[in-house]
């Protein structure tokens, strides 16, 4: 019987993704696992993309990030940390600044990220400003598409104006946050929504039990 052929890249710069990241998940999920979310991680972001220059960057990072929540649901050891999901429409914007606050409030004692139900091209310049005035570095981030296995993995997902395109997992816990979109907005204003977004946070760590 014939082996089938593996898939072909649609970058073949992704192998040597594909093969770190095997090694770093050996044990827990296969190379064919990894290479099947690596290359969906990149044609999803390459999808929205308008420059692909870093795309193969990224799509490695996307793909950590899932492969990570997968092994969450899974429940590998070590991946037990409380997870906080923000879903806005774009990911550039409202779920970016408050990812970014809520990561920097807990230092490390969450695991926070962000997507979109129809991530933008990139974050919003403006929004990265007003973050780095609240010393909070956004230099990394990015939009990223909304998957099942950050949703799976996820004990409180945050929606901010994604509407119901946010798949609903049972056992979660879900707000919403009825926060202004910073898109075209005046600094004065994105201002505003970033104190806004982080009177919210306050409110959330007060709900949550003390570790």
């Amino acid at each position: 019987m014939t082996a089938s052929p593996p898939p072909v890249l649609p970058d073949e710069r992704l192998a040597a993704g594909i093969a770190r990241l095997a090694v770093r998940y050996r044990g827990y999920f296969s190379p064919e696992t990894i290479q099947r979310l690596i290359i969906d991680s990149y044609e999803r972001l390459a999808e929205h993309a308008r420059i692909r220059t870093h795309l193969v960057v990224l799509a490695e990072h996307l793909a950590t990030e899932r492969l990570d929540a997968l092994a969450h649901v899974q429940g590998a050891p070590g991946s037990g940390l409380p997870r906080v999901l923000f879903v806005c429409s774009h990911n550039s914007g409202r779920s970016q600044m408050a990812a970014a606050l809520l990561a920097h409030r807990v230092n490390g004692n969450m695991v926070v990220s962000s997507a979109g139900t129809h991530p933008a091209a990139a974050v919003e310049p403006v929004v990265a400003q007003v973050l780095t005035e609240a010393g909070v570095d956004l230099t990394d981030a990015f939009p990223k598409p909304l998957t099942d296995e950050v949703v799976q993995a996820a004990d409180i997902v945050i929606t901010m104006g994604c509407g119901d395109a946010c798949p609903i997992v049972p056992g979660r816990r879900y707000l919403d946050w009825p926060v202004t979109d910073p898109e075209g907005a005046p600094i004065a204003v994105v201002r505003s929504i970033r104190d806004e977004i982080d009177a919210h946070i306050t409110q959330l760590l007060d709900s949550l039990p003390s570790t």
